[in-house]
């Protein structure tokens, strides 16, 4: 396909390197310009959009940052390979940015409407591998010192990741790691302190892992549930105080 097919003039209605932005990045989505593709030079998309270079950079450099392009020095530009580290990377930092009692709150309804079928899929899908992974973090939980709630709640994330894992699916992955990465800050922020919780969450995490060692769908997601339905507990309960 010619560039001039791809790369058209373009109005000065709005802002011009977001508008150049948005071309280029449609061009990506619509695998116009496939992964590994060479951009023109400067000159002449500068010629192709009927912009200036100012303009053009400034979209470039935004691309750039959002990992669409490298622009590689001596080179030229390429479309670049995004991977689920990028997505997960993006999330993370919206979550971070957004994170408040709303957002706790949200982040919960979440996990119910989707954990337990993540539990019946690990149970499913699950490896040896991920067997042993899962009953690691079970020790590593129970030997864990009460004192340490920063540790407790870094396991504790682990532990629903490795399930999420264990689905094998990567849009699984994709979804849920950046909500599990919240995890440390919630219990933190919330029921860290609360009296024989680290017991309580153990306990489920224990009846999770029995029913996945047998792969036992329908119990696995029963005990999930369950286990959802007590954080939501403590948390309706913390946030009515304030």
């Amino acid at each position: 396909m010619d560039m001039e097919d791809i790369f058209q003039k373009i109005g000065t209605s709005q802002t011009l390197s977001q508008k150049i932005e948005r071309n280029i990045e449609r061009a990506i989505r619509e695998k116009k310009l496939p992964i590994g593709a060479k951009l023109p030079p400067e000159r002449e998309l500068c010629e192709m959009f009927a912009v200036s270079r100012t303009a053009l950079r400034e979209a470039l450099r935004r691309l750039s940052a959002r990992g669409l392009i490298e622009i590689r020095k001596g080179s030229g530009m390429v479309v670049t390979k995004i991977d689920i580290k990028d997505a997960i990377q993006s999330l993370n930092l919206y979550y971070d940015l957004k994170f408040d009692d709303q957002l706790i709150r949200q982040i919960i309804e979440l996990r119910l409407a989707f954990e337990p079928e993540i539990a019946k899929m690990a149970a499913i899908n699950r490896t040896e591998e991920d067997l042993k992974n899962l009953e690691a973090n079970l020790l590593d939980f129970s030997k864990c010192n009460p004192d340490n709630t920063q540790l407790e709640s870094d396991i504790d994330n682990k532990f629903h990741l490795c399930l999420a894992r264990a689905t094998t699916n990567p849009f699984v992955i994709v979804t849920m790691e950046p909500v599990y990465n919240l995890l440390p800050r919630m219990r933190n922020f919330i029921y860290a302190n609360i009296e024989g919780e680290k017991e309580i969450t153990l306990g489920y995490h224990k009846e999770i892992v029995n029913a996945i060692r047998e792969k036992d769908a329908d119990r696995s997601y029963e005990k999930m549930q369950a286990h959802l339905d007590r954080n939501m507990q403590v948390y309706n309960k913390f946030l009515k105080q304030y």
